[in-house]
């Protein structure tokens, strides 16, 4: 994975984007399998390919969301073709060729074959954008295998008591940072790690393993058999879902198996609970923007109400999108250009859960940084956990408040990230439970150890 990683949270451009890193990864591998002499003189695709396909995607993002998109690299003519001229160019073609398989565009489709077979692309661009195509039936992604509430039933998996939990979100790149969390969270001993969903582009089979499954393995499960979750982000989702759904039920073995996109872990002592939601299936494409406001299943929606309503001891939500955020848009602007903070969907749905019995607070990630809230909405403490490895630049200005808000949650002093080598910060928080009271640090990763941000306990 470059150090150039840019993710966009749009479907089918993640999915150009998994599909040139698998490419790259296909030429590489062959060129090391080539003849000495060959293999020295081949530049690694893994180290060039996503980052021009990176640049297309910006591109291609910003003009679908009316952003102001680069500029397009000059166009090089067949004379100045060198290798990385011709890795633009079958670049650029491979894009055309997935818009054309994803609207099932048969005439597209065939002008661009006729120009690929009379190009020097590498063949793993069309054999891999071919396979690619089973993401999509009749110009449309195939549907998510999403499971119902009544197939679920009331089932909950039932933890130790005084458990330490991982949290992160936002986390499966692959890359450095990714690493370097994972190791700082084995310096935690944790009894169980929990993602809050996104494992990078778009969630295939082959990114659930290289990006979430092998990280996890290498540097947490080294005879360890340690329970791991995860839940749905959009990202999870732009393939379909098949990598994630196949992902969970490999995950765990018997009792502790996640037996959906949603799911809840429940203490052995029956102090505390965690109730994961999924608000990934229905984040199909932000940019449209009144489209982000996702939602739960009504049927998903009843589940956790019930298993609120029949548990004696606390609740903790989990979710990978935010119920709010004083720093990214959610749902459209009103006639007068103003916003609001909150999810409207998510608020009534946490009001339907609560009605009864309040919750102890709500984690979630989406949003790339690490947010620690003062009370909002109803909510008295609700944490974006989302600085898992996602590099985000300083001049992002992630920490400054949108300014057409009306009304803006507030951040806990002193509890925003630094940063390092001009991007924020990566980092975690672990959950620590002994009795009637939950302990929460927040921690960022550094090169050789973490840094304690913010420590609370609540109960």
């Amino acid at each position: 994975m470059p150090e150039s990683f840019k993710t966009f949270s749009d479907p089918l451009i993640s999915l150009y984007q998994s599909a040139v890193t698998e490419i790259a990864k296909k030429i590489d591998k062959r060129a090391a399998e080539a003849p000495r002499s060959r293999a020295g003189l081949q530049r690694s695709m893994v180290s060039t390919l996503p980052g021009i396909a990176a640049d297309i995607a910006e591109r291609e993002y910003c003009r679908a969301t009316g952003g102001v998109a680069p500029a397009s690299p000059a166009r090089p003519t067949t004379r100045e073709l060198s290798k990385s001229g011709i890795a633009q160019v079958c670049a650029e073609w491979g894009w055309r060729y997935m818009k054309a398989l994803a609207a099932s565009d048969a005439s597209a489709i065939q002008q661009l074959e006729n120009e690929f077979t009379a190009g020097t692309c590498d063949p793993a661009w069309f054999s891999t954008l071919v396979e690619y195509r089973r993401f999509f039936e009749n110009g449309k992604r195939k549907p998510i295998p999403y499971v119902r509430a009544p197939a679920v039933g009331p089932k909950t998996i039932e933890i130790k008591a005084n458990s330490r939990i991982a949290l992160l979100g936002d986390w499966g790149t692959g890359a450095i940072p990714a690493i370097e969390v994972l190791q700082r969270i084995a310096d935690e001993h944790p009894d169980i790690l929990l993602h809050l969903g996104d494992i990078y582009y778009s969630g295939t089979a082959a990114e659930c393993r290289s990006n979430f499954i092998d990280p996890i393995d290498s540097v947490l499960r080294k005879g360890n058999p340690l329970p791991v979750y995860s839940l749905s982000g959009n990202h999870d989702m732009y393939c379909g879902g098949v990598g994630f759904y196949d992902l969970i039920t490999k995950l765990n073995p018997a009792p502790f198996t996640q037996p959906a996109s949603f799911f809840c872990l429940r203490s052995a002592d029956e102090k505390w609970q965690l109730l994961a939601m999924d608000t990934g299936l229905h984040d199909d494409n932000p940019a449209t923007v009144a489209g982000a406001l996702t939602y739960l299943e009504e049927d998903e929606l009843a589940w956790h109400c019930d298993r609120i309503r029949e548990f004696p001891g606390r609740t903790i939500l989990l979710s990978h999108h935010q119920l709010f955020s004083a720093f990214s848009p959610i749902g459209a602007a009103d006639a007068q250009g103003k916003r609001s903070a909150v999810n409207p969907l998510l608020l009534k749905a946490f009001q339907q859960m609560t009605a009864t019995k309040g919750v102890a607070a709500w984690f979630w990630g989406h949003e790339h940084t690490l947010s620690i809230y003062q009370p909002f909405a109803g909510l008295e403490r609700g944490r974006c956990v989302g600085h898992g490895a996602v590099p985000v630049s300083v001049i992002d200005e992630i920490y400054k408040p949108l300014p057409e808000l009306e009304n803006a949650p507030l951040l806990v002093d002193q509890t925003r990230l630094s940063s390092r080598g001009g991007v924020y910060s990566h980092g975690y928080a672990v959950l620590s439970f002994e009795d009637d009271i939950c302990r929460a640090e927040y921690h960022q990763a550094t090169d050789k150890t973490r840094e304690l941000i913010y420590r609370e306990a609540f109960s």
